[in-house]
């Protein structure tokens, strides 16, 4: 289950989770959160999310996520992709075993 600020987050940010049901938005997991957030969120949106979880976490996240298959890596755009692995290579820097692949 989702904190109480990871909620509200969720809450403020609806329309980038289009597609899942409305009864299940606030309780999405962290790895469908910081997709959306870094696929389809604006710069504000994005620094909220560092804000909220902080730019560490945020990366391994990422970095878990799009080295777990080919399929999950896909489902970030290519753009996205590329700037957050250079923006967390560069800035996250507890996570040194972190590479696209």
């Amino acid at each position: 289950m989702n904190s109480p600020e990871v909620k509200e987050f969720i809450r403020q940010h609806l329309a980038l989770f289009w597609y899942i049901p409305e009864d299940k938005k606030e309780d999405i997991s962290e790895d469908v959160l910081v997709e959306f957030i870094l696929n389809y969120g604006d710069i504000e949106a994005v620094k909220s999310l560092f804000s909220l979880f902080g730019i560490e976490k945020v990366a391994k996240i990422f970095f878990n996520s799009i080295n777990l298959s080919e399929r999950r890596k896909g489902n970030y755009h290519e753009l996205t992709l590329n700037y957050f692995t250079l923006l967390f290579n560069k800035y996250a820097h507890r996570h040194t075993d972190r590479k696209a692949e």
